[in-house]
């Protein structure tokens, strides 16, 4: 504990949602505190899409250009660190850092993210952002009309094949082991010559993560182009829940109209509450964060 200093606001979390959030504040004129370690959830991605004026930039250059835009405003500081602990305390927050380093507030923004859960299939997580996709809305037209995988079963295979078949018809279904699709599901795929599969995944072969061929355990291959699966998640940042923090039944921070969580002076923006993850939903989300931290406190100071 070599280090105290107050803020109105520490951010936990500083990539495009977290540094949306500290844009709004700091033009606010609140002094803000950007706690970040360093690990995006999408720093293997090449190319963002989908995000106007930086549609096809890598996303670090995006979060690069933001940092520099939000370091403008003086109001506005950054630590490169890791938040370890936060405490409710009579006056606001106290979040103490990996180094050991203390820093208070009067709220907290919780812009940390969720941490993908990857099955352990070799090949796959090198893949993971790059050819094994989570989102065509991201990436979907970049891989158009291509050979295309879809790793899931049941309901989610079915509806994941239909959104799946408005970017390619070459299209197959892998249920990674015996198919829990109805059998009405099961007709209409082939009806619309969704091929199924429920050989198991030996491993993914793959170059500098660009996916070649999927491998099962019967030693079959089916070559692809592009794989989609919807990984399943936790929190990346356990904060949340050692303040007392309510999860929804996915596992995201649950929070109402105006991005409160269930404990009062915390908030949250990004992927650690938004089930639609994107570079643009995540800086929408930390632009209106920002500003209703800010109007929380006006209403607790103009009394």
């Amino acid at each position: 504990m070599i280090h105290n200093n107050t803020y109105d606001v520490i951010i936990i979390g500083g990539s495009y949602s977290g540094l949306s959030a500290a844009m709004s504040l700091g033009r606010s004129l609140r002094q803000v505190l950007v706690i970040d370690s360093g690990l995006p959830c999408n720093r293997q991605t090449p190319h963002s899409h989908n995000f106007i004026t930086h549609d096809g930039e890598e996303p670090a250059v995006i979060s690069a250009k933001a940092k520099t835009q939000v370091d403008f405003y003086d109001t506005v500081k950054f630590y490169n660190g890791l938040a370890i602990s936060a405490i409710k305390t009579k006056s606001g927050f106290e979040i103490e850092t990996q180094s050991g380093k203390i820093f208070t507030s009067k709220k907290i923004l919780f812009a940390t993210g969720v941490k993908d859960l990857l099955p352990e299939i070799p090949g796959f997580a090198e893949c993971w952002g790059i050819s094994v996709l989570h989102c065509p809305y991201c990436h979907g037209y970049e891989v158009k009309k291509e050979k295309t995988a879809i790793v899931a079963n049941g309901d989610m295979g079915f509806e994941f094949s239909k959104m799946i078949s408005n970017w390619t018809k070459n299209l197959r279904l892998i249920t990674n082991g015996k198919s829990t699709l109805t059998a009405e599901q099961t007709q209409i795929l082939k009806n619309h010559k969704v091929e199924i599969i429920e050989d198991e995944i030996e491993s993914l072969e793959h170059q500098n993560g660009n996916v070649q061929q999927i491998i099962f355990k019967n030693q079959t291959k089916t070559t692809v182009k592009a794989i989609y699966f919807k990984a399943p998640f936790e929190q990346h940042c356990p904060l949340p829940k050692s303040l007392g923090c309510e999860l929804t039944e996915i596992g995201l921070l649950k929070v109402d109209a105006l991005q409160k969580t269930t404990i009062p002076g915390v908030f949250a923006s990004g992927d650690c509450h938004i089930q639609a993850r994107s570079v643009a939903m995540a800086v929408s989300s930390g632009s209106f964060a920002g500003a209703m931290i800010n109007k929380e406190i006006i209403d607790e100071e103009f009394v």
